[in-house]
């Protein structure tokens, strides 16, 4: 792998995804709406022409989910995931030596909230409501797109690690007294460390008989009720109040964002990477937790508003 085009680079997971390619000597290529980017979205051209030559391109490209699905944010949830693929689709069907690979992100929130038994690639339910019907037309862009490139679509599950990710709400909870339970408790935590994020691309791309939904996923989720147990011990206190299902509807509605990030139940089962032997660095959340206490400061964090 000599050449990787980005697109949404300057996201926690492109940022980290950036670092680890260029420390390997990797050259970087991104897609972006800045004029640092080397093509932007109004040039389909210049996409194509940034696309010609590289090994990999990984989409990461949306707006963030953690918002109030009101009518102005959910269309822009939707076209920033939507539009762009799409777009991506129609450049690489005029490039002439296209990637081997095109990685896209997807969900695993795409599956239906399940309390009874894991979703793989195979087997999973897909559900219903907004964030589903995203996931939907997301892929369908993906995989409908007219040209021959081999095609992976990324269904993450939450992803955690320091400095960004999911967590600092999570730890910022703890450190406030509040991180018990989380409504009753029982709904599955699917999650993923950004390290093994990144790793998984690079292992899909080193493994050209993986294509199709793949789920980028720990091997052992856990249940709100130990996530939040797990995330005190580590980052917090060694007791917080439980939150009720109304008080996280409260105070979803103060940060702007939505509570059914925290009270669907994501239980994501990362069959293809299992089968294909990828090796995670960070299994268990007690080894992803304790690499991110040693390099997350005291106090309050930083949380992006919706």
């Amino acid at each position: 792998m000599k050449t990787v085009v980005v697109c949404g680079a300057s996201g926690y997971i492109g940022q980290s995804l950036l670092r680890a390619l260029e420390s390997n000597g990797v050259e970087i290529r991104t897609i972006g709406r800045g004029g640092t980017s080397d093509a932007t979205w109004s040039d389909e051209q210049g996409v194509a022409d940034v696309l010609s030559g590289a090994d990999l391109l990984v989409n990461l490209a949306g707006r963030s989910v953690s918002c109030r699905y009101n009518k102005r944010n959910a269309d822009e949830i939707f076209s920033s995931r939507v539009e762009t693929t799409a777009l991506l689709g129609r450049a690489l069907a005029r490039t002439p030596q296209p990637p081997s690979l095109w990685a896209n992100a997807s969900t695993g929130t795409i599956y239906r909230d399940a309390r009874d038994r894991p979703m793989d690639e195979k087997n999973g339910e897909l559900g219903m409501g907004f964030s589903v019907a995203v996931a939907r037309a997301w892929e369908h862009e993906l995989f409908s797109a007219p040209t021959p490139v081999r095609k992976v679509a990324l269904r993450m599950s939450i992803v955690l690690g320091a400095g960004g990710g999911a967590i600092n709400p999570f730890v910022n909870l703890a450190r406030m007294g509040f991180g018990g339970r989380m409504g009753d408790g029982r709904q599955m935590f699917s999650w993923i460390h950004i390290s093994d994020v990144v790793r998984s691309v690079i292992h899909i791309y080193e493994h050209p008989e993986i294509s199709g939904p793949v789920n980028i996923a720990s091997p052992y989720p856990v249940t709100n009720t130990d996530m939040m147990r797990v995330v005190r011990a580590k980052l917090g206190r060694q007791y917080g109040f439980p939150t009720p299902v109304w008080m996280l509807e409260f105070g979803a509605r103060i940060i702007r964002t939505e509570a059914e990030l925290v009270t669907k139940s994501r239980w994501v089962s990362p069959g293809v990477l299992a089968d294909s032997g990828f090796q995670y660095q960070f299994p268990t959340l007690e080894s992803a937790l304790e690499q991110i206490a040693q390099e997350t400061p005291r106090g309050l964090l930083p949380v992006t508003l919706g």
